[in-house]
């Protein structure tokens, strides 16, 4: 899970420089063409924020947009379907931020519908932050898009196709009205990260071969449920369990790192497949399995090797290594301090065998913000919503193949209809649950052979 405290502790030089190299590829990553402006010219007026999700990661991304460079920005609106999560946020960013956060009670929003009165609230020029359950992100970029405000979007960004194709639908419409849209995959900000793909791409590492990504962690254990008061709701408040609500824990926690290989291949893979299940006994009663491994193709023949683990007593590693034919690379590494990347002599993954190392890494939490408010004060492109939608449609691709037990490819996941939860955008409080456990307070888990999510 991403850290609550991502504050930044840049320095004014080293920000303008990675202000520089992810103003590059931001402008890469957009489409060209004739739009009406959202801007605050020059810089000179309040960019207002409208949260809507109030868990520690929308406080997070509240914190690094406070604290971006270029002008006044100020927290005007709040929204969430639980009042005490809402409160809690409301209560720490105040004592935080004091007056920069300006979110009076009758700006502060519950309910399935509470994401409209808060980004009505909003005008030209001002940021809709949808970083709430991933089953409605599709559902609430589509209305802020409608609305004519900028988007900060976390990740995942859908949990199926559908909710795929719409995101894409939504950012192309972004594209036509010329607002902004920025995508919680940080690491693409990363200017550690940066620096290693310019080698690539130069051709220092050689032809790519190979990519190796790793999340093992000992966690997202969910034991047996009993009967809940309002089952929905319930189920939202442990969403990870759940892979209508947030997609499960290994497009949760992998996505960024599919999205990196993705990123070193400059391509997305034609076809998945893998292997998962539970070990023996296992308590687990949500729907996530306990290990993951899926292996991507891309079309040339590279591979891209994916592995997850989520089980306590056992070897963990949160790393993504690429091979190219003249030598290996590091690009990810959890835990280290500074974080960097390198490359090695040969393919020997050894602290002793290290050929370059990058500068240290600024934050790219902050980054990611710096880029968008930038692009928002000056009117600069900046539409990561397609790339985004491919980066959780890649994801997709390896759960369904894992969980079908079959080979998934990208033809048929991009054209696919399937939708965990068909009536998605007119759930209330009083609707039934999308799943329900069973006697045992088990929840429907994929079977191999059984289960279809294509």
């Amino acid at each position: 899970m991403e850290r609550l405290d991502r504050k930044a502790n840049v320095s004014s030089g080293t920000r303008r420089e990675f202000l520089r190299l992810s103003g590059m590829a931001a402008a890469a990553s957009t489409f060209s063409g004739a739009a009406i402006p959202h801007v605050h010219a020059g810089g000179d007026s309040v960019i207002k924020l409208a949260l809507i999700g109030c868990g520690g990661r929308g406080g997070g991304a509240v914190g690094n947009a406070l604290s971006a460079p270029g002008g006044p920005v100020k927290l005007f609106a709040m929204a969430d379907l639980f009042a005490d999560r809402l409160a809690g946020s409301h209560k720490a960013l105040s004592k935080e931020f004091g007056d920069k956060i300006d979110v009076p009670p009758e700006r502060q929003f519950l309910g399935f519908d509470a994401y409209k009165a808060a980004i009505d609230c909003l005008g030209p020029g001002d940021v809709a932050m949808l970083t709430g359950y991933t089953a409605f992100r599709p559902t609430h970029l589509d209305y802020a898009v409608e609305k004519g405000v900028h988007v900060f979007m976390e990740k995942p960004f859908a949990p199926d196709p559908v909710g795929v194709r719409q995101v894409i639908q939504a950012g192309e419409i972004a594209r036509q009205k010329n607002l902004k849209i920025a995508a919680g995959l940080m690491w693409r900000h990363s200017n550690a990260r940066q620096a290693l793909i310019q080698k690539i791409r130069d051709g220092e590492m050689g032809q790519i071969q190979l990519m190796r990504a790793y999340r093992m962690e000992s966690g997202y254990r969910m034991g047996p449920r009993k009967p809940a008061k309002n089952e929905l709701l319930d189920q939202l408040r442990i969403r990870w369990a759940f892979l209508w609500a947030l997609s499960g824990i290994l497009i949760e926690l992998m996505v960024h790192q599919i999205d990196e290989c993705c990123w070193i291949k400059d391509a997305w893979p034609t076809e998945a497949h893998g292997i998962g299940g539970r070990a023996p006994n296992s308590p687990e009663c949500g729907q996530n399995l306990d290990n993951y491994a899926i292996e991507y193709t891309f079309a040339d023949g590279t591979k891209a090797l994916v592995n997850g683990r989520y089980l306590p007593n056992c070897h963990n590693k949160f790393a993504t290594y690429v091979h190219g034919t003249k030598c290996a690379a590091q690009f990810c590494v959890w835990g280290a301090s500074p974080i960097h990347t390198w490359t090695y002599r040969d393919q020997r993954i050894a602290d002793d065998n290290i050929a370059w190392k990058s500068e240290p890494e600024v934050n790219p939490w902050q980054v990611e913000w710096n880029v968008l408010l930038d692009a928002i004060r000056h009117d600069r492109p900046h539409n990561e919503a397609q790339r985004a939608a491919y980066a959780d449609l890649a994801s997709i691709m390896g759960r369904a193949a894992v969980h079908s037990g079959k080979v998934i490819t990208w033809k048929e996941a991009i054209a696919s209809n399937f939708q965990f939860c068909p009536n998605v955008a007119g759930l209330t409080a009083d609707s039934p649950a999308p799943v329900h456990a069973d006697e045992q307070g088990r929840y429907p888990a994929p079977v191999p052979g059984a289960w279809t999510e294509i």
